[in-house]
């Protein structure tokens, strides 16, 4: 069996991980094994949160799309059930950049429903 030696190859992992963990404080993004360490930490946040921003961002639209609706005298919840008994099919999102950015648009939505 001939020797392998794995130099090369220990140091280009740990280039790697160091060089993710950039911008990190303190010896997380100096030390080797604090590196690791709060690499791995880091990648399980970011797996959890991914989810977490999904339910984040829905909550704004709905904060969005309420006040955009009660300028125009209608609530929230009376908007969103007119919307699905006239089977209008516009997601939160849209009606949220609708009430944000496209005031006129959002009152031609408000009308349809009423």
């Amino acid at each position: 069996m001939t020797r392998v030696k794995k130099g090369v190859h220990a140091l280009k992992r740990r280039r790697s991980v160091l060089k993710q963990t950039k911008g990190f404080r303190h010896g997380r993004s100096k030390k080797e094994r604090l590196a690791k360490d709060a690499l791995l930490h880091a990648g399980s946040y970011s797996f959890a949160h991914r989810k977490d921003k999904k339910s984040h961002n829905r909550k704004l639209w709905n904060i969005k799309i309420n006040a955009g609706a009660r300028e125009l005298g209608m609530s929230y919840s009376k908007l969103i059930g007119a919307l699905k008994k006239k089977n209008i099919e516009l997601d939160r999102k849209i009606l949220s950049d609708f009430a944000e950015h496209h005031p006129n648009t959002f009152a031609k939505v408000l009308e349809a429903v009423k």
